[in-house]
């Protein structure tokens, strides 16, 4: 698991950068993660009653939270930024 993609899909999915989460969809590789996405876009685009676009939103917003607190924290890896 890699937590640069659970990172992408909040940061995506809070810009609404479809094309972006649709392109991570594809490229990562964890598959929950792949199919969360694909559910939400999915609904996103063709559903009409939102209370099922609300649902796979929740979930897919779930999972990630869920998949953050559980992928391991390399103390030793080099930070995405610092602090001067």
């Amino acid at each position: 698991m890699n937590k640069m993609d659970y990172d992408r899909a909040l940061y995506y999915t809070h810009r609404s950068e479809w094309d972006n989460l649709l392109i991570l969809m594809v490229r990562t590789k964890d598959q929950f993660l792949s199919k969360r996405i694909e559910q939400f876009l999915h609904a996103y685009n063709f559903e009409t009653d939102y209370t099922v676009l609300e649902k796979k939103l929740y979930n897919l917003l779930r999972y990630i939270d869920h998949a953050n607190e559980t992928v391991e924290h390399d103390p030793l890896a080099i930070p995405m930024y610092s602090l001067p």
